[in-house]
């Protein structure tokens, strides 16, 4: 486990996005307040920590990719993303529990406004995260020439969200402090894992995107 320094900044417009404000509106100058307040506090409530591990691919076999250790992650989508690559790297990360014990207390005791604000604050702030750990995977895999793909994570597409197990397997009890439920759910909620193929330059693995040819255009999960 990796831990980080808190200095993961979040937009205030996209946070006011997630809690239902467009563009053009600006909040009542109480939930402005609370917003601001929020921004500028909600690092105490953060223990930011990732792990990864790269993993050799060893065949892709129609739906089935088998990794190192014989590990066989099943998906259409993975195996056409890694059918294009040499390794995978493999992560999990988390804010920690404090903002999400915070998060079930306001809400508790009747305070949903200040619970809202926060669990936006929150899934903002893991989002951020992984576009950290996202950057550092594609720095570490650009210095061998090599470059990577878009992260992926259990439960996207067709790729079964039961094979979060198989994600923790690989990463051998290394898991950066988070737990699965028998539901195959991360604890602390506020987490991500998942993983990001790596491959040689010109085999297009940088763009695959399958959103481009998915007919399912209300899904909340859609990548431009």
């Amino acid at each position: 486990m990796i831990t980080l320094n808190n200095q993961i900044y979040i937009d205030r417009q996209k946070l006011l996005s997630r809690i239902g404000y467009g563009d053009d509106y600006e909040p009542s100058a109480r939930i402005a307040s609370l917003v601001d307040d929020y921004i500028e506090n909600y690092h105490d409530l953060l223990s930011p920590a990732y792990s990864y591990t790269i993993r050799n691919i060893e065949s892709v076999d129609g739906n089935r990719v088998t990794i190192g250790d014989s590990i066989v992650l099943e998906s259409k989508v993975i195996s056409r993303l890694l059918e294009r690559c040499e390794r995978v790297a493999v992560f999990a990360l988390t804010i920690g529990n404090y903002l999400e014990d915070l998060v079930a207390y306001l809400a508790e005791n009747g305070l949903i406004l200040q619970a809202t604000v926060l669990d936006a604050v929150g899934s903002g702030t893991v989002e951020k995260l992984a576009i950290q750990v996202e950057g550092k995977i594609r720095i570490n895999a650009g210095i061998e020439g090599l470059i990577t793909s878009r992260r992926f994570s259990p439960g996207y597409c067709d790729w079964e969200v039961s094979q979060q197990e198989l994600v923790f397997r690989i990463l051998d009890g290394d898991m950066a402090g988070i737990r699965l439920t028998e539901s195959m759910l991360m604890i602390p909620r506020k987490s991500v894992s998942g993983i990001i193929g790596i491959g040689q330059p010109g085999n297009d693995i940088e763009n695959y995107n399958p959103c481009s040819t998915c007919l399912k255009k209300d899904c909340p999960g859609r990548r431009r």
